[in-house]
């Protein structure tokens, strides 16, 4: 899974991120390496759901989490256009 992170200079100093396929996700972080580690939680947190639990006699449904680190810290690279992309 791939996710597109626009990355910003903030104009108070630090750095702020979005993503825009998740509305409403973005964060921050004093140095791009803190905003990195800030995005995958903010990625996280933005596609965590909770869910009610299943009638247990329902043996045709079930509950999968899927929330979590999609790619590794050490796979990210900030692309000439200024976004940070994983790969």
């Amino acid at each position: 899974m791939k996710l597109k992170v626009i990355a910003h200079e903030a104009e108070e100093g630090g750095f702020w991120a979005e993503v825009p396929s998740i509305p409403g996700c973005a964060t921050q972080g004093e140095t791009f390496e803190e905003l990195l580690k800030n995005i995958y939680e903010a990625v996280e947190g933005c596609l965590s759901v909770d869910i009610k639990p299943t009638d247990p006699m329902d043996t045709k449904a079930r509950v999968l989490e899927i929330a979590g680190r999609a790619f590794p810290e050490k796979n990210w690279r900030e692309c000439s256009n200024g976004t940070v992309d994983g790969y």
